[in-house]
């Protein structure tokens, strides 16, 4: 979804160095100079466009609903763990980007979706992006956004990455995050409280070709994830006639459960053994979640999450 929408503006900025207005290209050339560590410094965010009536039929598609569980204190900063990725991540953009549900929800914290450092590149696209509240995932970005003293900042990170959407296929309840330690490390790092989150129904949106592991379609994907930094999951959904074939995703209800707050003490240097237990109390922390929450949402008792 990104990948398209990026595809369109960098189109846009080939336009204008060919045409006429190749004057407009170095002059916007010259402002992404100046302005590339914005991303890494908070970005540059719009209510305007925050509240653009689109999203709000956006969200009502599906539809997007914030469930709350617990208070989160604006005297602290949060870093929330967001699962799965999904193929479109609607739950973490619908809630965290857009609309007053987190702000309603919980008055006092100003949310900072991470996303992957190459989208900053892109010409326009980067500008739209930030506007929407979005930052760079790298780790300089992160200690900027949990760095503030007074608190009341929240990093969302989607913690399986572009990796864990070529295990989005409907029903599937696997994880990638026994690897994935570096957001633990910085919480520990800066004393940002960790909250498990996960978005029942992100994976029932669009239907994604077999591509078991070890299957020639995995590897290649794998091995392109690898070299361009992002996922390429082949999928489809409906069309906006008819409900056979598509890329416009299902309507299935997301509900972005927000779980309980985990203490997190400062420690500037962590060691491995305490990145591991607090690793380990996460994890609990998000199977309690979702075995507190999945009857709620159509999953069946027998099933559970699989963490890879």
């Amino acid at each position: 979804f990104l990948s398209l929408v990026a595809e369109f503006c960098c189109g846009f900025f080939v336009i204008l160095i060919l045409g006429n207005f190749w004057f407009l290209a170095v002059l916007y050339l010259l402002w992404l100079y100046i302005d590339w560590e914005t991303p890494c410094t908070g970005g540059r965010r719009s209510q305007w466009v925050r509240s653009w009536t689109v999203w709000k039929y956006f969200r009502e598609y599906f539809p997007i609903q914030l469930i709350k569980t617990s208070d989160l204190s604006p005297n602290h900063n949060y870093l929330l763990g967001f699962h799965p990725h999904g193929v479109l991540v609607a739950g973490a953009f619908g809630n965290f980007c857009t609309g007053p549900s987190f702000k309603n929800l919980f008055p006092g914290l100003t949310p900072y979706l991470h996303i992957m450092p190459i989208w900053f590149g892109c010409p326009f696209f980067r500008e739209y992006i930030m506007s929407a509240g979005m930052v760079s995932a790298s780790k300089e970005s992160v200690s900027y956004v949990l760095n503030n003293e007074g608190g009341g900042h929240a990093s969302i990170i989607v913690i399986g990455g572009a990796e864990e959407s070529l295990n989005a296929h409907p029903g599937s309840l696997t994880l990638n995050i026994l690897k994935r330690k570096g957001f633990i490390k910085m919480a520990l790092k800066h004393g940002a409280h960790l909250v498990p989150v996960f978005s029942f129904g992100e994976n029932e949106l669009f239907k994604q070709v077999a591509n078991p592991k070890g299957s020639w379609l995995r590897n290649v994907q794998e091995k392109l994830q690898k070299i361009m930094g992002f996922a390429l999951p082949l999928f489809h959904a409906r069309g906006v006639f008819q409900y056979s074939f598509g890329l416009i995703p299902y309507r299935q209800p997301i509900h972005t459960v927000v779980g309980s707050p985990i203490p997190v003490k400062q420690n500037l240097n962590p060691t491995t053994e305490e990145i591991e237990e607090l690793h380990a109390l996460y994890l609990q922390k998000l199977r309690k979640l979702f075995e507190e929450h999945k009857r709620n949402y159509g999953i069946p008792e027998h099933k559970s999450l699989i963490f890879e």
